[in-house]
């Protein structure tokens, strides 16, 4: 099926579901950002990016179900299986560090776990108009926006790489144990992003 084929009237329900996964996703990484930079609301918005977890749960639930139930889908039903669950897995790690700030009382975060932070919510602002662009059939925007995708998984890699040699010359061993964990964690969701932006790209790459 050729690219521009894509788009089947009955099948445009996957696409919106995916694009509803996706703000949902991004609605979380942008208070996820609010709680690294405002500790006043500190545990409010740590709720709220359980309960947008929920949501998002709820909306893989309803991929699967209608792709048990559809014969003709506007992209194959694997590739949009393994969509959704890449990317609810990015909201997944977003809630576990959220609560691991919560647990460990991080209410104050460093400067680094900031610019981590602002690194995902860029590259899931890109993944969310990359998705987007995939029911206007643009190759050449989701290109782009997984371009950028890959510049910001380089970055949080060199972050991380200078984050981590620099905190252990702090002299609190519960401190250094303390953030060694959550920037791994924030590594890891930059990684899972690089991994939502690799699935579009086999799509793309598999329809034009």
């Amino acid at each position: 099926m050729g690219f521009k084929e894509w788009i089947v009237p009955q099948d445009k329900v996957f696409f919106s579901l995916l694009e509803k996964e996706s703000s949902i996703v991004m609605e979380a990484s942008r208070l996820l950002l609010e709680v690294v930079n405002n500790p006043v609301d500190f545990e409010k918005n740590i709720d709220k990016i359980k309960r947008l977890e929920k949501q998002c749960d709820e909306v893989v639930e309803e991929i699967f179900y209608k792709l048990n139930r559809t014969f003709i889908t506007p992209i194959d039903h694997e590739d949009i299986s393994t969509l959704s669950t890449a990317y609810d897995d990015v909201l997944d790690y977003m809630e576990g560090i959220a609560v691991r700030m919560h647990m460990f009382k991080a209410i104050q975060p460093s400067d680094i776990v900031k610019r981590f932070v602002a690194i995902i919510v860029e590259a899931i602002e890109e993944i969310d108009s990359a998705i987007r662009q995939m029911r206007k059939v643009s190759y050449r925007q989701i290109r782009d926006s997984l371009e950028k995708i890959h510049v910001l998984e380089n970055k949080s890699d060199d972050l991380y790489d200078s984050a981590i040699p620099a905190l252990f010359e702090e002299n609190d061993v519960k401190k250094i144990l303390i953030m060694k964990d959550i920037y791994e964690q924030l590594e890891e969701i930059a990684d899972k992003c690089q991994d939502v932006a690799l699935v579009i790209q086999d799509i793309v790459i598999k329809n034009a």
